[in-house]
This record gives structure tokens, sequence and C-alpha cells, in this order.
């Protein structure tokens, strides 16, 4: 069976990567309706509600770690994401702990404030956490991992091939539509 060509996949069986990429989107379309339904609330004749922010705070996370896994889940060959699984699950966290820190801290930064590195609390935990610790982390996890979850050779090729049965296939429906058309 042929991970890169769905039709391949007989009707009723799965395998890790669809179960993988099954469970991203489901967690993508969970997350989307979330930050949709916190946004929504914003409009709100009455304010905000408070637990509106906090839709945002698990959605944006859960969403960005869910595009992750539908772009690094390789298919059947590949066991889903493989060993990219705890620093895609350590940013989702890293991310979900930022957002969630950054509103759960008091609003009382004033110019006597305490510095975190030169920053007040919840901007520290915004720009240190969730800005740098995922620039830090993902790139390290890539490279270590390249050679393993990196098309092969032969997957290019496999891709190829693909691709020429398709426009070959497009090509004779496009010429067998013409010729229906002059009939």
């Amino acid at each position: 069976m042929d991970p890169l060509m769905p039709e391949a996949i007989p009707s009723g069986t799965t395998n890790s990567g669809d179960t993988t990429r099954t469970a991203a989107l489901t967690a993508l379309c969970m997350a989307i309706l979330a930050i949709a339904i916190g946004y929504g609330a914003a409009f709100r004749q009455s304010g905000t509600p408070a637990w509106a922010p906090w839709l945002l705070a698990l959605g944006i996370p859960i969403s960005l770690g869910a595009i992750m896994i539908l772009g690094a889940a390789r298919g059947e060959r590949g066991g889903g994401v493989g060993p990219l699984k705890l620093p895609f699950l350590f940013v989702v966290a890293v991310l979900a702990i930022g957002f969630c820190a950054a509103l759960a801290l008091p609003a009382t930064e004033s110019p006597l404030s305490k510095l975190w590195l030169g920053l007040p609390a919840r901007a520290a935990v915004v720009i240190y956490g969730i800005g740098l610790l995922p620039i830090v982390v993902l790139p390290v996890a890539y490279a270590l991992t390249f050679e393993t979850q990196t098309l092969s050779a032969e997957d290019v090729e496999r891709v190829r091939a693909i691709g020429k049965e398709n426009r070959e296939r497009a090509s004779l429906a496009k010429a067998s539509s013409g010729n229906e058309l002059s009939e």
C-alpha cells in the first residue's frame, strides 16, 4: 500500500498515519471552533466574557500543534510523527501554559513592578516562554530527526511517478471531454 495514494488503502482499515491525521484534524477543528467562539464572544453587547480569552489561550496552541502534526505525519511507514511527538507536545504545552499564565497573572504592572530579564512578568512570559522556547526546541528536534522524517529518494521518485500518472490521466480526461463536445 502506498501512503501517498489514499485510494490504495482499503476502506474500513486504518493505519497509524491515518489515526494520527484523523486525531490531528479533529483537534484542529475543535481548536478552530474554540478560537471562533472566543473571538465571537468579543462582539457581545454586554462585553467580552471572562472565559473568552481562555478559549483562545487553549485553542491557538492546540491548532498550531495539530498543524505541526499534519505536516509531519508520514503515514503507514512513518508511524505517525515518530520521534517528534515529544517536541510537539512540549511546544503545545509551553504555548498553552504561557498563554494561560499571561492571562492568570494579575494586571498590576507599574513603574515599580519587579522585572523578569528586563520585562514585566506577563510580557516576559509571552516573549521568553511563548516566543523563544519553541524557536529553540523545534529546529533542534527537526535537525535531530531529519534523516528519519524527510522523504527518501524512493519517496521522491514515487511522488514524481504519481504526478506523471495524474498529469496523463488529466490529459486523457481533457482529450475525451473535448471529443464529446465536438460530437
